[in-house]
Parts: C-alpha cells; sequence; structure tokens
C-alpha cells in the first residue's frame, strides 16, 4: 500500500520534489494511524494538484447542468426532457455523462420523484406534477476526472411535510461538511449526518451511501451515513469523496423495482429526499468541489 521511498527518490505525487522535502513526513503521520489500527487511505486515493485541477473542470459542467434543470424544471415536464438537457449542456460543454451505460444503466442522468429514492430513470411518459419532490443526480466526466452532484427540486405548491423533509435533509449535507476534519475518521462525518436526520425524526437509508469519486465515478471509500464514531477510513488530506444521505420520512428500509433492476423505493411509501455534493478534504477541512 505504501511502497517504501528512499529519501532523494522523487516523490509519489508527481509533484517533481524530493520525497523527504514533500511527502515523507505526510506518510509518516498517515502510517502512525495504521499502526493503531485506523482504515487508511493508499496513495492512489489521493488527489495530486493535477488531478485536482481536472476534477474542478469536470465540476463546472456538472454544476452548469444543475444551474439549468433548475431554470427549466417545471410541472407538466417530462424527465426524459430534463434527461435531454442533461446531455445537451454536458456535450456543448466537452464532457460526457457518467450515468450513460455505467453498469448498463441506459440514460444520461438519474431522477427520482417522491417515493423514489435514488436511481430513477428519465422517461417520455413520466411527468412531473404539482406537489411533486425530484432529486435530479448528475454526474460528469471531462478528460477522464469524473465529478458528482445532486440537487433536489420542489415543483409548484409543494406541502410543508415535504418542504421540510427537503431542508432537513440539506441540511444533514451541511453537518456533514462540519464534520470533514482531516485526521479524523469518516464515521464520526456519518454519525453526525444520522444523528441529525433523527433529532428531525427521519431515518437514513443504509444500504446506499456517498463514495470515492475523481479519477474513477465510484472509488474507495464506500461512505455510509449510519456509522458509529471512531470507525471507517481515515479522513487524509487529498481524499475526495461524496456526502449524499438518502433520508427518508418514514421507515429507512428499500427496495429495488424489479421492472428495471434500478429504480430504488421506500417500501412504506413514503417520501425520501436526497442532496449531493463531492468534497475535498484538505490541511484545515475541506473545499466543495461540486454541489
Amino acid at each position: 500500500m505504501y511502497k517504501k521511498l528512499e529519501r532523494n527518490d522523487q516523490c509519489w505525487c508527481g509533484s517533481g520534489k524530493k520525497y523527504k522535502v514533500c511527502h515523507s513526513a505526510f506518510d509518516d503521520k498517515v502510517l502512525s494511524f495504521a499502526k493503531k489500527g485506523i482504515l487508511i487511505p493508499d496513495r492512489g486515493l489521493l488527489k495530486t494538484e493535477k488531478d485536482i485541477e481536472g476534477i474542478k473542470k469536470s465540476a463546472v459542467i456538472n454544476m452548469a447542468v444543475l444551474d439549468e434543470v433548475g431554470d427549466k424544471i417545471k410541472a407538466g415536464m417530462s424527465t426524459q426532457e430534463i434527461d435531454d438537457i442533461v446531455m445537451d449542456v454536458t456535450t456543448k460543454m466537452g464532457g460526457i455523462p457518467a450515468d450513460l451505460g455505467y453498469e448498463g444503466f441506459p440514460k444520461s442522468v438519474c431522477t427520482s420523484i417522491n417515493d423514489v429514492v435514488c436511481h430513477g430513470i428519465p422517461t417520455k411518459d413520466e411527468i412531473l406534477k404539482d406537489g411533486d419532490i425530484i432529486n435530479v443526480d448528475c454526474s460528469t466526466i471531462l478528460d477522464g476526472y469524473f465529478s458528482d452532484s445532486s440537487r433536489m427540486f420542489c415543483i409548484g405548491d409543494v406541502s410543508p411535510e415535504k418542504k421540510r423533509l427537503v431542508d432537513v435533509t440539506k441540511e444533514c449535507v451541511e453537518v456533514g461538511l462540519k464534520n470533514v476534519i482531516p485526521w479524523t475518521q469518516i464515521g464520526d462525518m456519518g454519525h453526525a449526518v444520522h444523528e441529525h436526520a433523527k433529532k428531525n425524526g427521519y431515518t437514513v437509508v443504509r444500504e446506499i451511501g456517498g463514495h470515492g469519486c475523481g479519477n474513477e465515478f465510484h472509488e474507495e471509500p464506500w461512505v455510509s451515513y449510519v456509522s458509529r464514531p471512531k470507525t471507517g477510513m481515515l479522513m487524509v488530506p487529498g481524499m475526495v469523496f461524496t456526502i449524499e444521505p438518502m433520508v427518508n420520512a418514514g421507515k429507512q428500509e428499500i427496495y429495488i423495482d424489479e421492472e428495471n433492476d434500478w429504480t430504488v423505493r421506500t417500501v412504506d411509501g413514503s417520501m425520501s429526499a436526497q442532496w449531493e455534493v463531492e468534497v475535498l478534504v484538505t490541511e484545515d477541512g475541506y473545499e466543495l468541489l461540486s454541489w
């Protein structure tokens, strides 16, 4: 995992500097946690300056797509029209929709309405109605770098119950961000998210969580939002992952629609909401990359 380098070797990070003046002390610090039995990221999960620059450029497209969706989304629109917007804006800006063809996914974006937790598939027959809530989950590839974020949209006159779920779920992401603290474990962050949802009377999906992202669509670590403190991978500067709790108004149980083997719904038919951001761990906290 951490191949030994000599002090005068070039650093593994690609900086061109000698290891002794670049990441030698950093690696020693990381390995000191491993000696305590804490899971640490391998070097391949730590993004270089070049990687971060590439991810940020990808994220410019990803966020522009979500901005465009936000400007145009309305009652009477089909989810296929949302997919068309995503494809059009992404390709015109030089990107590729990461969802399209991923493990067989047939569309360019996920559109998840009301009781759909995630992975809703856009169709021309699914029409947004006044009072719906919808998550639009967008992912972009640019020059081999991946960005990933999602937003909730309230369509027309949404009930106070739905609006509160959407707002509290966004608060859960904000709580998660406050708990992205370098040199602590990712389970601390997930636990804080879960506690905020529970305090507000909601449940959090256990089976699906966040993930590392940047050089691949889905990387380690898997990020749980029902985790225990002092568990999970060490958050190390240079790690990039998503914060994307899926929060249910009712029970936490979910199922996958057998008709398409993708769409995830709540078992009890309760409403579900999700916001997603992509975040870089820094020496003094975090930097938002895509939102």
